[in-house]
């Protein structure tokens, strides 16, 4: 089992915030929506970050750039404008670093 990290600054605050407003009531439903999605998918990456219902995969672009490999899985599947959850294994053996959580590259 891995546990979940969040790398940046900036991850960490935007899952905190949403985390504190499906918490405290405050979440609409495009929030609470989105909490859902990103907690299941977290709880797949750590189990197994390679569960065919993420389609995780390299990005090699990415992996070139920043010298440690780069993955990215689905927010959801068969969904054209399903946003990306992209990772890195470590720092520490069995850990994953969630490095930022975007929309489908067609949708930006």
């Amino acid at each position: 089992m891995f546990k979940i990290h969040m790398g940046i600054p900036e991850m960490k605050e935007f899952w905190e915030s949403l985390k504190g407003k499906v918490k405290s009531d405050k979440a609409n439903k495009n929030e609470l929506r989105l909490y859902k999605r990103i907690g299941k998918d977290l709880r797949f990456l750590s189990v197994n970050p390679l569960h065919s219902g993420l389609q995780s995969h390299e990005i090699g672009i990415l992996s070139k750039r920043y010298g440690h490999k780069v993955w990215q899985s689905y927010l959801e599947n068969n969904t054209p404008a399903a946003g990306r959850i992209y990772w890195v294994y470590g720092p520490k053996p069995q850990m994953i670093t969630v490095i930022g959580i975007e929309p489908h590259p067609e949708d930006l």
